[in-house]
């Protein structure tokens, strides 16, 4: 194992590795769960036992493989980052792995991922105070946080307030003139855009309710 933390290029192949890797478990649990409530509509079913069977395997393999990236995280990776943006980076990822196994967990195993990504996220907002609004990991940090809100506790006031709150910090920040070729700059826009979508979709969501 190497002494020195990972470098920005480094961190960001080793999350696209990660991300990978677990991305097809929580596809193939969306699918499963909408099979299962399907099924549990029926009067009987006699898919419903093999679907529930298949549903816990998934299940297990998808917390086994965020549990591992959780791990390499707290033993290795923050112990070594060396700056604030690389605190930021990890300590999202570990709120994002704690709330990928909470999204589809039930009971005292979601409460305690909830917990995990909730003092993950927020330690890395308060990190991220010391770097620029529109860097694009902190801007990613606030969205992911307020999708866990949305999404995860169920508290869409404070989930639109982050997202709105990160969208006036940025539109302060933002230079009149941005140069198209700047990477940092489109990173940033694209993670901008994103959040107004969420914004608008919250928004249009509560109408409807």
């Amino acid at each position: 194992a190497r002494d020195k933390d990972l470098n920005s290029d480094e961190r960001n192949l080793l999350s696209i590795a990660y991300k990978n890797s677990v991305t097809s478990r929580r596809t193939a649990m969306r699918t499963i769960l909408a099979y299962e409530s399907k099924e549990k509509k029926k009067e009987s079913s006699s898919f419903l036992p093999y679907i529930q069977e298949y549903h816990k395997k998934v299940e297990d393999e998808l917390v086994k493989m965020c549990n591992n990236v959780i791990n390499v995280i707290d033993s290795h990776l923050l112990k070594k980052a060396e700056d604030a943006e690389a605190k930021v980076f990890y300590l999202k990822m570990k709120g994002d792995y704690n709330r990928y196994i909470a999204e589809y967990v039930q009971g005292e195993l979601k409460q305690r991922v909830s917990d995990n990504a909730l003092s993950a996220y927020k330690e890395a907002t308060e990190v991220a105070k010391s770097i620029s609004s529109i860097n694009a990991i902190s801007l990613g940090l606030a969205l992911n946080f307020s999708v866990f809100y949305y999404e995860v506790m169920n508290d869409h006031n404070t989930a639109c307030e982050i997202a709105k709150n990160t969208l006036d910090n940025a539109n302060k920040e933002l230079p009149q003139n941005v140069d198209e070729d700047d990477e940092q700059y489109r990173d940033a826009l694209s993670i901008i855009n994103l959040l107004k979508e969420n914004i608008e979709m919250w928004k249009s969501e509560a109408e409807d309710n």
